[in-house]
């Protein structure tokens, strides 16, 4: 398995969140490399290689774990574009959120995320909920080959 396949997308505003999604990732040896990302504006630039992420190495990440209320630009519409993108809509788009709400659920799915989880509260859920979605997306998951490269 390459590098490419084991980067991680962390789009997530709350340190908190960001330090144990963090935690469980490096615990279970689930990724190469995390690139955290603060707001959805951020998201896209890496997505795109724009800004400072220019001169970031080739290659999608494995999985985009999205938070869905960030500021700048928030998770649906990063969600959006991603599943509008004929090369970005093959990455596998998981939205890890605080929200309960039945129309964001639903409106994930219609835009095509590919799981929905609602971040647990509890410490030791948390932490076994992003190792289980370590271990399927990073691990498990086989993204479709000869996946075309952005172009700059």
């Amino acid at each position: 398995m390459t590098t490419d396949l084991k980067r991680i997308l962390l789009a997530e505003d709350n340190d908190k969140d960001v330090e144990l999604t963090l935690e469980a990732l490096e615990e279970h040896h689930l990724a190469n490399e995390v690139v955290v990302v603060r707001d959805g504006e951020e998201a896209l630039e890496y997505l795109y290689m724009k800004g400072k992420f220019l001169e970031r190495p080739d290659g999608n990440p494995a999985v985009i774990l999205l938070d869905l209320k960030m500021p700048k630009v928030d998770g649906m519409e990063v969600l959006k574009i991603i599943k509008t993108d004929p090369v970005l809509k093959v990455i596998p788009v998981v939205m890890l959120t605080s929200s309960r709400e039945e129309s964001d659920l639903v409106q994930s799915y219609n835009l095509g995320v590919n799981s929905y989880v609602v971040k647990p509260v509890d410490f030791k859920e948390f932490i076994e909920s992003v190792k289980n979605l370590g271990v399927f997306w990073a691990l498990i998951n086989e993204p479709p080959m000869g996946t075309p490269k952005k172009k700059r």
